[in-house]
């Protein structure tokens, strides 16, 4: 059947994300790892990529859902923003995670965010500009499982990250 990318930018707008998925060199590039699926959840954003529907690919969109968690369990591969919500909704399903960070926005906390957590072996990241390269280098079986554990521990682990501690 083949395997499955979602992409996810929650209750956001990140247009750029949206465009740079779904470009033709990024559809190229998940062929070439096997990837025959790609379902985007756009949010609030304004670019709509054209479905796509063909013998050996199908990229499809949608704006909304109430839960997430159904297409995070069915995909092989989850490319998200980095909002804390989706990252820790994907990596507790135990799923191969890439967090694509906003450059536009301003002090971007998520950055910190994505970078502790790949420095612990749970996640890529990239921006838009690298995720080709980032998807091409990648090795998910390198990546180790993320457990929150207790929420207390988890607080003091964002505490950490954006400096409060």
């Amino acid at each position: 059947m083949g395997k499955t990318v979602f992409v996810t930018v929650g209750t956001t707008s990140f247009d750029d994300l949206i465009s740079c998925v779904s470009a033709k060199e990024t559809v190229r590039i998940l062929k070439g790892l096997g990837y025959n699926r790609l379902i985007l959840q756009i949010g609030r954003g304004t670019i709509e990529p054209a479905p796509c529907c063909t013998s050996d690919f199908l990229l499809e969109f949608f704006r909304y859902k109430d839960s997430l968690v159904e297409d995070i369990k069915s995909a092989d591969l989850v490319i998200s923003h980095a909002g804390a919500g989706s990252c820790l909704e994907t990596l507790g399903e135990g799923k191969p995670l890439i967090v694509v960070i906003n450059e536009q926005l301003m002090s971007n906390h998520q950055i910190e965010l994505a970078k502790q957590l790949y420095k612990d072996g749970h996640l890529y990241y990239c921006t838009c500009s690298t995720i080709g390269n980032t998807l091409q280098t990648m090795n998910l079986s390198a990546l180790k499982n993320f457990s929150p554990g207790k929420p207390e521990n988890f607080a003091a682990f964002l505490d950490k990250v954006v400096g409060m501690k």
